[in-house]
């Protein structure tokens, strides 16, 4: 399996589990954290 792929996946999970389990604030903060580490692993290894 492709490492992109398997990322989207785990982040996909990440997002569902961090919708379900924040709230507000907390909410934001974590799905931010989600979106800035899979964005640095995939660009990351563009660079």
């Amino acid at each position: 399996m492709d490492a992109s792929v398997l990322l989207l996946v785990v982040a996909l999970i990440a997002v569902v589990i961090a919708w379900k389990l924040f709230k507000g604030v907390a909410k934001t903060v974590a799905l931010v954290a989600i979106l800035a580490l899979a964005a640095l692993v995939v660009f990351g290894r563009m660079l």
